[in-house]
This record gives structure tokens, C-alpha cells and sequence, in this order.
């Protein structure tokens, strides 16, 4: 991680008529390209639970850890999501009824039919919410969520063969970029350590 480069929090609204919002998930094979919106891969694999029920399991997205981004608007820097933001997230999606807007690769025109999000939770040490076994290493306020794959094609050629890897959301966000939060105090604390360190 680059340490010169700015931390921006990311959020959304409430509004359900706000376009503030993760409105599809993707099963991608690779860190996910930033268009007019944002797709993140938080580079952590889904599992598969269950060959016979076609169960995939894993996280969806990690609260506060950056996500190297670069455009013509901001340059090169990180993004993040708290996990306030990221239970704001869960419960709009579910909310607005995407548990089955899922595609491949980000790509609008391979939505995925017979693809659901069926289970979901967020880490919570608070409430003696544990992460998903096997990402016990993920962040407190993590989004862990499973999908039932119903769907013959994906499962054979995409799935079982491990083509696809992980989960990655895409939606629209607001940037926060001047509000302090625990992420840019943590780089600051940081380098005013390796400052000392000669």
C-alpha cells in the first residue's frame, strides 16, 4: 500500500430512491475494472460448501480495508467502507429485493439466471457474530453472504472448475474525502512511526 496516496470513505443513502446503493453482486475470476461505477473484488475466494446443494460461500466485502482505485477524476488512491456504510449496504440491497441480480464479470450483459443470494451476515464482535469459517482473518463488519447456483452452465464451466474465484459488488457510491476516519488516522500514526525510524 502506497502510504502518499489518499484514503477516500465511500457511503450511500437510505433513500431507497437514492441511486446510492450495491445493486448487483459479480462472480469474477480477477479484481474487477472501475467503470462509471465501482466494482471491487476484496480479493477473497468464495468456497464451495456444498457440490451437491451448489453452494458457494464467502466474503462480499471487507469493512475498512483499502481498495487501490485510479481515474482521470481523482488520480491514483484508496477507497474503503466502514462497516456502518457496509451494514447500510446490506440492508438497502435486501431491502430493494437484488438477492438475484448477479452477473459475471461485471459485464451487464451475462446477468446470471438462477443465481441467489440466499444467506447473509455481518461479522460483529458486538453481537457474537463470528466471520464464516475458513475467514477468520477478515475485519469485524465484514459482508459474508452464500449463493445457490442452480444454474447447470455457470456451475460446470465456471464454477467447479475455478474459473471464478470470488465475489465483487458494483454499485454507485458517495466519496467522502475529507472526512477523518480510522483508516487515514491509522496510514498518518504510521508514517509518523517509520518518520522516527532511521
Amino acid at each position: 500500500m502506497n502510504l502518499d496516496l489518499p484514503v477516500y470513505m465511500l457511503d450511500i443513502s437510505e433513500d431507497l430512491q437514492d441511486d446510492a446503493q450495491v445493486d448487483f453482486i459479480a462472480l469474477v475470476d480477477r479484481p474487477a475494472i472501475q467503470k462509471n461505477w465501482n466494482a471491487f473484488n476484496n480479493k477473497q475466494k468464495f468456497e464451495i460448501v456444498s457440490e451437491d446443494m451448489r453452494i458457494i460461500s464467502g466474503p462480499i466485502m471487507l469493512a475498512d480495508t483499502p481498495i487501490f482505485r485510479s481515474d482521470i477524476h481523482y488520480g491514483d488512491y484508496y477507497v474503503a467502507f466502514s462497516a456502518n456504510t457496509i451494514l447500510k449496504i446490506m440492508q438497502k440491497y435486501f431491502r430493494k429485493g437484488f438477492q438475484s441480480n448477479v452477473n459475471m464479470m461485471h459485464n451487464g450483459e451475462l446477468t446470471l439466471e438462477d443465481v441467489t443470494l440466499f444467506e447473509s451476515f455481518q461479522s460483529d464482535e458486538k453481537r457474537g457474530i463470528p466471520p464464516m469459517k475458513g475467514f477468520e482473518d477478515t475485519p469485524w463488519g465484514t459482508w459474508f453472504g452464500s449463493m445457490v447456483v442452480n444454474n447447470e452452465q455457470v456451475w460446470e464451466e465456471q464454477v467447479k472448475t475455478g474459473k471464478l474465484k470470488g465475489f465483487s459488488v458494483e454499485g454507485m457510491f458517495n466519496y467522502k474525502p475529507k472526512e477523518v476516519n480510522q483508516i487515514s488516522a491509522l496510514i498518518n500514526e504510521v508514517k509518523n512511526i517509520l518518520s522516527q525510524v532511521k
